[in-house]
Parts: structure tokens; C-alpha cells; sequence
């Protein structure tokens, strides 16, 4: 029994070194944040205060071959945010140039290189009618399908500060039927970074378009369309702002047609000690149509005022409290579904 023992021991013992010397370097991330979100609705309904719970862990797997070259890849576990599913990721080789390439679920180079602008804290903000399909981000176009790739430049590309990027999406296969399925896509984009006195200054911008099929009526425009933004760091202060112009389509079971957007964005953070201050604002508007194949005629719009303030409390913890302001246009008439809204709460992130 005792010999049975140490041999079961020594085997588990050999594919454990085994296993140890064979394996890729993995590190663990994660995040969870809970609080209190209060909001108060233009069209005379009760205030409301709920609980907000959104937790996140994933896995990054990364190794270099003899020859230099890093193959990185990763997953999620888990992503308890009601509002999104689990993240997937394709494949990732980083040459010894610097440059990279996402290969299996590349990604569209137009999103990769937008601007980030400050806005609020937390988890502030309401949920305005379905009918209104105003965009708010820089980069609500720029789909990409699974069978992509996304190249990504090494730093100072042709010239100091300089990384440019592009990307190409195929058809996956799926037949068309009553929804809109995107067919293909490209897109492009470039971020300049320099300096003006003791100001560093970075420049964004990106295009894409995308090609959609569809068994009865073809979009009458795919998604597409330009950005540009920028980002001036003084200092403790951060002023941004972007803008973007564009068409979007929405397939699935609520199909719908925005064209002629527009998305302004503004906005300013201070940084002092652990606490940071900012405000945003977006202004976003387009013309709807709830019939693909036909564009868009009346104008929603959305314009939302974001304030927040963030503790640093520990090592990972910030505490956070927001605000927000939402005016909701839905065909050209007031909706009433805007309103403020405020959250308080914490987020743990490792």
C-alpha cells in the first residue's frame, strides 16, 4: 500500500512539473462595484432608489516564442452586468517591431483609436424611451464580425508620437433572413501624441464602414462613418472633446436605420491627491427610421450633463458619487423619459 502511495505521489508530482513548465504566464483581473442609484423622471412618476451590483473576473494568457514573438490571448469568467454578456477574444501576436496583431475577433481600428473625454462617477443615468436612438458615444459605428483581423502600428510610426491601425471584418457565413446580419467592414485609425510647453497633447481619429445583407430590404447605408477628438493633460488637469458624424444600423429583432449623427462631447478632470473631480457633456442627434431600407426623417436627440467626484479609499477601492442630467428628444417632441439621476457607492478592482 505504502509503494502504491509513493508512486501515485510521484506521478502527480511528475505532470505537475510537467504542467508548470509547459504552462503560458496567466494573470488574474477582475472588478466589483455596488451602491445606491436614485433617479427622478420628467414625466411625473415616482422617484426611485435601487441597488446597483456589477462584478467582473477574466484571465490573460500571454508566452513569447525562441524567436521573439508574443502570442497573447484571454477570457472572462464571469460578468455579472445585467447590460452586457461575457467578452470574447481572439488572438493576439505582438512582432518584435512593436507592432501587433489581433487575429479571430480582430476588431474595428475606427474604435480603437477614439478619444476618452470625461464625464460623471459610478453608475448614474436613466434609461430613456426605446424609441429614441440618438447615439452618445464617438464611436456607435465600426462594427466588426468574428472572422477579423486588427493590425496595430508600433509607437512613432513614420513619425515621433505616431500609431495608426487598421482593420478588416469578412462575412461569417450567416445566412440572411428577416434581420440584418453584417456582411463586412473596415476601418482606420491614427492617434498623435506631442507636447506644447508642459502640456501633452493627443490627437485621435478613426473612419469605417460597414456592409449589412438581408433577406427582404437591404439597409439603405451600412454603419459608417468619422471621429475625431482630443485630449490636453496640464498638470493635475484634463481637458477633452470629440466628435463624431456617421450612420448606424441595428439588426436583430429590433431593426432600425439612424442616419446623419452627430455626437459632441466636452469634458474636464482634476486630479487632487486621491480625489478626482470631472464633468462631461454630450449632445447627440439623429434621424430614425423604424423600417430598414428607408432613412431616417425625424430627429430624436439626447443631451446628458455628467458631474462626479472619486475617492481613492485603498489600494483598489474608490469610492464614487455621481449626477446626471438627461433632456430626451423623441421625434422631434419632448419625451418626457429624461430626468437626474444620482448614484453613491464603491468599486474594488484587482
Amino acid at each position: 500500500m505504502k509503494k502504491e502511495l509513493l508512486i501515485a505521489s510521484a506521478l502527480v508530482s511528475t505532470l505537475g512539473a510537467a504542467s508548470v513548465a509547459n504552462a503560458v504566464t496567466a494573470t488574474m483581473s477582475g472588478s466589483h462595484h455596488t451602491g445606491l442609484k436614485g433617479a427622478s423622471v420628467d414625466d411625473g412618476t415616482a422617484d426611485t432608489t435601487t441597488q446597483v451590483v456589477e462584478s467582473s473576473f477574466s484571465v490573460s494568457l500571454s508566452e513569447t516564442t525562441d524567436g521573439g514573438i508574443g502570442i497573447a490571448s484571454s477570457f472572462m469568467l464571469a460578468n455579472e452586468d445585467v447590460n452586457t454578456g461575457l467578452e470574447t477574444a481572439g488572438l493576439t501576436l505582438t512582432f518584435t517591431d512593436g507592432s501587433k496583431l489581433d487575429v479571430i475577433n480582430g476588431g474595428n481600428a475606427a474604435k480603437t483609436h477614439d478619444i476618452s473625454v470625461p464625464g460623471g462617477a459610478g453608475e448614474a443615468g436613466l434609461t430613456v424611451t426605446t424609441a429614441n436612438r440618438a447615439q452618445d458615444g464617438l464611436d456607435f459605428f465600426g462594427e466588426a464580425t468574428a472572422v477579423g483581423v486588427e493590425w496595430h502600428s508600433a509607437a512613432d510610426f513614420m513619425a515621433d508620437g505616431l500609431k495608426i491601425g487598421a482593420s478588416f471584418s469578412t462575412d461569417t457565413g450567416a445566412a440572411p433572413s428577416a434581420s440584418a446580419v453584417l456582411e463586412s467592414s473596415w476601418g482606420l485609425g491614427a492617434t498623435y501624441v506631442t507636447s506644447a510647453g508642459d502640456t501633452a497633447l493627443t490627437v485621435g481619429a478613426g473612419i469605417a464602414d460597414s456592409e449589412w445583407k438581408i433577406s427582404t430590404t437591404a439597409p439603405s447605408s451600412g454603419s459608417s462613418g468619422f471621429h475625431v477628438g482630443f485630449s490636453a493633460v496640464t498638470g493635475n488637469l484634463t481637458v477633452a472633446a470629440g466628435y463624431a458624424n456617421g450612420d448606424k444600423v441595428a439588426g436583430g429583432t429590433t431593426e432600425y436605420e439612424v442616419n446623419d449623427n452627430t455626437v459632441s462631447k466636452v469634458g474636464v478632470k482634476y486630479v487632487s491627491g486621491d480625489i478626482t473631480l470631472s464633468i462631461g457633456f454630450t449632445s447627440g442627434e439623429g434621424k430614425d427610421s423604424t423600417t430598414l431600407g428607408t432613412a431616417g426623417t425625424t430627429e430624436d436627440a439626447k443631451d446628458t450633463l455628467a458631474a462626479g467626484i472619486s475617492y481613492a479609499v485603498a489600494s483598489g477601492v474608490t469610492a464614487n458619487l455621481g449626477f446626471k442630467d438627461i433632456d430626451s428628444q423623441n421625434d422631434g417632441s419632448n419625451d418626457t423619459k429624461g430626468g437626474t439621476s444620482w448614484y453613491i457607492g464603491a468599486n474594488m478592482a484587482f
